[in-house]
């Protein structure tokens, strides 16, 4: 697995970042018993950035003018045909992009109480699984999507971010 990460906000640096991207990348493949095509790891480019800076991709690609937490790109359409079934697997081992930003996710940890990493952790298994083709649009889609990052972050020791 390689999660390339671009660093344009310094403090996710001193986060461990790269660290916190790797440890949910493998922990989404491995869950998911995912078998790299070609026999290559699979690869992820992740945009570590600031509030500034992902509001203007909000706008750009989903014409919202305001900060988000994460935004995910997917390489491919891998969407399940019905709701509530799994995507198709990953023919490319380029999964898509990431862009997360530093002071949304701070202020959502400080707000719920929790461990910034642990809340950063979260968020990037939930946009690694956007980039394999899952979604919560309509309820069949989230309740698959929150019932896999309870799976996957009880693996890593990470308690169900869903419940108060």
């Amino acid at each position: 697995m390689l999660v390339d990460v671009v660093f344009e906000d310094p403090r996710w640096e001193e986060a461990g970042l790269s660290a916190l991207a790797d440890a949910a990348a493998q922990a989404v493949i491995d869950h998911l018993q995912l078998t790299p095509p070609f026999g290559d790891g699979f690869e992820i480019s992740l945009l570590a950035c600031d509030d500034a800076r992902i509001a203007d991709l909000n706008r750009d690609f989903r014409d919202k003018p305001t900060p988000t937490n994460v935004l995910s790109w997917p390489s491919d359409e891998r969407a399940a045909e019905d709701a509530g079934g799994d995507p198709l697997p990953p023919e490319d081992p380029e999964l898509g992009d990431i862009a997360i930003t530093y002071e949304t996710c701070q202020r959502e940890a400080d707000e719920q109480g929790k461990e910034f990493s642990t809340h950063v952790s979260h968020l990037l298994v939930h946009g690694v699984l956007h980039l394999l083709g899952y979604d919560h649009i309509d309820d069949k889609d989230a309740a698959l999507m929150e019932g896999l990052e309870v799976e996957i972050l009880g693996k890593m020791n990470i308690s169900n971010p869903y419940e108060e």
